[in-house]
């Protein structure tokens, strides 16, 4: 399927319809029209989405069209409830603005159907997890239950709401659903006792008597065969398409995904087969001494079962169908109950039980669903359409004040609030005149000549009180009404109305006249349950039964006369609109469904719409537009110091759009077509992917810089450690050394030359070492047989790396060809080290060459020889325990190369450079020993602008020291000073020094 990047690619019709041209109801109906004969029956008007019932499967709702409606602009695409749903869901999720969804119009349109595909989109777009997938689960599957229990088949839908539901999804600050909430309201009672012709009962009846095992129907004491029952109607009981042992097994499920025990299904299930029982409950009169008529039940069987059922003693309820009491302050007056009245009573009880259990279900559902705290709300209204029947009575009377509620409030939301706002920002706006159903709502609703105030009057007025009692008092009171009509009332103009019956009245509602027949009105208005009855079945021993009927409880009795259903259902009214009025953010989904081309005269409710066509598409506050849309402008990025107003100015003038696309208010900014929000929002989109980019660049950064520092502390860290480590086999080495040197001397007099013994090593790790040292030891026992020696002995230390001796490649590189040239003796050692200089402690660079004769310090750069010490003018090399790297040749008083004075010098290769002077000193013939010094004091002359007590610590430029005892050299502030190296913190920072002595 070809994906439209925008709802004006290859448009049917006119998907929006504000931009219709010309526009009249007839171009309205023939766009809708035209559009649904290509399978297009979703239509906007605005941000209004219109939606026409197919009556068949269409290939719109797949996982590939959620994906496609995803994150996507509301105009972006084709017109679908997808966009709406998203729409809602993203400005919940990124604005925190709480959402409601309201679904309405007429009945069998599909808005139970559209607000399951709402919830669905919902749950396939928000995030997963294993506790989030449960609680989407919770929250879908408690639909298959209220739709089970609430549901039924009428002669528009297979699939009625037979009650209203509004359920709250609540969100974290995530967008991830942490619960929700179902509120309902007013079940439709009276279809458990009497269906109209073609209609059947609840879902759950047929379902409970096809789907469960027959062990199940056997305790509920029930048979599959639905003419057992009187209160099923026979001639809708089989609907095609429509499984009921399927989706019992469903039901079932959903209940436990839900949350609902094993016990708590039985008690259900129990309740529902005891309805079913009390239908078939018939009475038969019996005359009394006294000459009145008394009701008798006539087969008890029905009776008993039930009464087994509900753990009620069969006697009690017996005579609770027989007697009436009635309470009057002290006195208690029983009386008799007729037939008419048993029957009364009988349905009656049917009717609270079954409404009860449903009230119970949605608490107990909600106990499962609902969320431990509340952040982000969205709200789905699912409740009756509009209803025009055949014959038509009070349930549909209720339900269609209901839709005029909610009718008023698509008026209030869409059009006079708009214009009231344009007036208030002061944006110029030509005045629509639409129908405010006010008018409608208020004859209904007034409470002191509305007819519902009117029909509680007169249930409660003492006397003989009837239908048509009622009837001749509206007929007063509301003759002169514009929208009311009745035969007998005293407009003369209806009196030859020959549709008009007597027994009738008719209301012209927005959506057109309706007519009522006022029989038994008074009845279901009164709603009225024994007093006896309610007490009967709080002495049951059943589970569920007590909570159903707390007001039987004789503790707690209360003469106060119960509420009428009236009255519940406008209170129910008042609280749904306040509901949804209150919201922060509504979206209206008028639902307008199955269109009889032939007899339609105009779309109810939709033409008003036409103020959104002169009006603006959008708008907003000056701040949170600023706020959104500031990135798109250099000027107003990141952050803009004026006000609002003016930020927003500089960013549309910015930004470069057609001053006839906006306006600005008071206090906001409106946006009058759709594609120039779209253009904001893309451009936002894509600067947000910039920004995103930079952010994660950043970051990125910041996580490899910080990795390899922690490499590289780490890698001292362990160079550091392997270094001390190396200085300790070094010495275990040479320790061992010359212990297996003394011994084999001690052991192997010089005498016997020939003889073969060496000791074994002592550590496997000396292997290497002690074979050297063996073959070494008989090569001098072979050269010098006879001649008495001093024992000189050359140890190859094995340390971290091997000795190189010419780090240089001084006779390749020609870079020291010079260098090369002057130094005539073979090079044992060329390396660069670090000179220290004597007046100020910083380090120099020099080239370090040890011959056999000499000591050569040349500058790196140029070759230039700085310095030549014959080796025999060394005396010693000083050394500390510590890890620096430093030494110091020190030079025989009185020659010509100790005027400078002696040498400081720092190495990597330390160890190498005095082993090989050693070497150097001890094969040369004219040179005396060359003595290692390894001392951690030295006495040096330093320049102090004061004397210093003991103790005190100095830093000399390349180490910290402590003073052992210093006095005063000269007249000069210079000191004398006997030193030893050691770490310190805040030294006293000596920068003219002069090493004079190491020890």
């Amino acid at each position: 399927m070809e994906v439209k990047t925008s709802l004006l690619d290859n448009m049917i019709g006119v998907g929006d319809m504000v931009l219709l041209e010309p526009l009249s109801e007839d171009s309205f109906i023939d766009n809708l029209r035209k559009r649904f004969d290509h399978n297009e029956i979703y239509t906007y008007i605005g941000s209004v989405v219109i939606s026409i019932n197919p009556y068949r499967s269409l290939p719109i709702y797949t996982p590939d069209k959620v994906e496609e409606y995803r994150n996507r602009n509301f105009y972006e695409l084709s017109p679908h409830i997808y966009a709406l749903a998203d729409e809602a869901y993203r400005s919940l999720r990124d604005q925190d603005k709480d959402q409601c969804i309201l679904i309405t119009g007429e009945s069998g349109a599909g808005k139970t159907e559209a607000s399951k595909l709402v919830m669905s989109y919902v749950a396939a777009v928000c995030g997963k997890g294993q506790e989030v997938n449960k609680v989407k689960e919770q929250l879908l599957q408690s639909n298959p239950v209220l739709e089970a229990f609430g549901n039924a088949k009428t002669v528009r839908n297979d699939n009625s709401s037979r009650f209203g539901k509004y359920m709250d999804i609540e969100f974290d600050f995530k967008g991830d659903p942490l619960g929700g909430v179902i509120s309902n309201y007013l079940l439709e009672k009276s279809r458990v006792v009497k269906q109209p012709r073609g209609e059947r009962n609840f879902h759950v009846f047929y379902q409970l008597l096809s789907g469960a095992s027959d062990d199940t129907l056997k305790k509920l004491k029930l048979e599959r065969d639905f003419s057992k029952y009187n209160y099923l109607s026979l001639d809708s009981a089989a609907v095609n398409g429509l499984d009921d042992a399927a989706n019992f097994r469903t039901v079932r499920n959903a209940m436990q995904i839900v949350g609902f025990m094993e016990d708590e299904m039985q008690s259900v299930l129990e309740l529902v087969a005891a309805v079913l029982k009390l239908g078939n409950i018939e009475f038969k009169p019996e005359s009394r001494c006294n000459g009145t008529d008394e009701s008798r039940v006539k087969d008890k069987n029905d009776l008993k079962e039930m009464c087994e059922l509900l753990g009620i003693e069969q006697s009690v309820l017996e005579r609770a169908f027989s007697y009436r009491t009635v309470e009057a302050k002290m006195e208690k007056v029983s009386t008799t109950l007729n037939v008419s009245q048993a029957y009364y009573a009988r349905d009656a009880l049917a009717k609270n039980l079954y409404s009860r259990l449903f009230s119970w279900l949605v608490t107990r559902i909600n106990e499962s669903i609902k969320a431990k705290t509340r952040h982000k709300v969205m709200g789905v209204l699912d409740i009756y359409g509009f209803e025009i029947f055949e014959d038509n009575s009070f349930e549909q009377f209720i339900i269609n004040y209901c839709n005029e509620k909610l009718q008023q409030i698509f008026i209030e939301l869409t059009l006079r609030e708009e214009q009231e706002e344009y007036v208030r920002e002061g944006i110029e706006w030509t005045n629509i005149e639409y129908f405010n159903n006010a008018v409608i709502c208020d004859l209904i609703e007034n409470n002191q000549n509305g007819i519902l105030a009117m029909l509680d009057e007169e249930c409660l007025r003492p006397g003989t009180v009837t239908d048509e009692t009622f009837l001749d008092k509206l007929n007063t009171v509301c003759a002169e009404h514009q929208h009311f009509e009745s035969r007998l009332s005293k407009n003369s103009k209806f009196l030859t109305d020959h549709s008009l019956p007597h027994n009738c009245f008719r209301i012209q509602h927005y959506a057109g006249k309706v007519l009522y027949r006022v029989e038994g009105f008074m009845d279901k208005n009164n709603d009225l349950l024994y007093r006896d009855l309610s007490q009967a079945m709080y002495k049951a021993n059943h589970s569920l039964i007590k909570q159903l009927f707390p007001e039987g409880n004789p503790a707690k009795v209360n003469l106060k006369r119960p509420p009428t259903a009236g009255f519940q259902f406008r209170a129910s009214v008042g609280t749904l609109m306040k509901t949804c009025i209150q919201s922060p953010r509504q979206k209206s989904l008028p639902h307008f469904h199955r269109l009889f081309w032939s007899v339609i005269k105009r779309v109810p409710g939709l033409m008003e719409t036409e103020g959104e066509r002169a009006g603006y598409a959008f708008r907003q506050t000056y701040e949170p537009c600023l706020e959104r849309y500031k990135m798109l402008c250099k000027r107003t990025w990141p952050h803009w110091r004026g006000p609002a107003r003016e930020g927003v100015e500089v960013l549309m003038t910015d930004l470069q759009v057609p001053p006839e696309e906006f306006s600005y208010g008071r206090s906001k900014i409106f946006i009058r077509n759709p594609r120039t929000l779209f253009f904001l929002e893309e451009r936002r989109k894509q600067c947000l992917e910039d920004l995103a980019t930079l952010i994660q660049k950043i970051y990125r950064g910041w996580k490899c810089r910080t990795h390899f520092l922690l490499l590289k502390q780490s890698q001292i860290t362990v160079s550091a450690w392997y270094r001390r480590y190396a200085v300790s086999v070094v010495i275990t080495i040479i320790k061992l050394a010359s212990t297996t040197v003394l011994d084999v001397q001690r052991l192997h007099p010089i005498g016997k030359m020939y003889n073969d013994f060496w000791p074994s090593r002592p550590h496997l790790f000396l292997d290497d070492a002690h074979t050297e040292l063996r073959r070494i030891f008989h090569l001098w026992r072979v050269s010098y047989p006879t001649q008495r020696f001093e024992f000189h002995l050359t140890i190859n230390i094995y340390v971290s790396q091997p000795f190189k001796g010419d780090y240089l490649e001084i006779t390749k590189n020609p870079k020291y060809q010079k260098l090369n040239n002057v130094v005539e003796e073979k090079v044992l050692m060329a390396d660069v080290v670090n000179k220290i200089n004597r007046a100020n402690g910083k380090g120099t660079a020099r080239i370090f060459l040890l011959t056999k004769k000499n000591v050569v310090l040349a500058d790196q750069k140029t070759g230039q020889v700085k310095a030549s010490v014959p080796l025999p003018d060394l005396t010693s090399v000083s050394v500390s325990t510590q890890s620096d790297g430093f030494f110091a040749l020190k030079l025989k008083e009185g020659t010509a190369s100790a005027v400078k004075g002696d040498f400081l010098l720092s190495s990597e290769h330390l160890i190498e450079i005095i082993t090989k002077l050693h070497r150097a000193g001890t094969t040369a013939a004219d040179v005396e020993q060359l003595n290692i010094d390894i001392s951690d004091e030295y006495v040096c002359f330093v320049l102090l602008k004061s004397l210093y007590p003991a103790q005190s610590t100095f830093f000399l430029g390349f180490n910290h020291a402590t003073i052992i005892n210093a006095q005063k050299y000269t007249s000069n502030p210079t000191y004398l000073v006997h030193a030893r190296k050691t770490p310190a913190h805040n030294p006293v920072n000596v920068t003219q020094f002069h090493i004079i002595q190491t020890s």
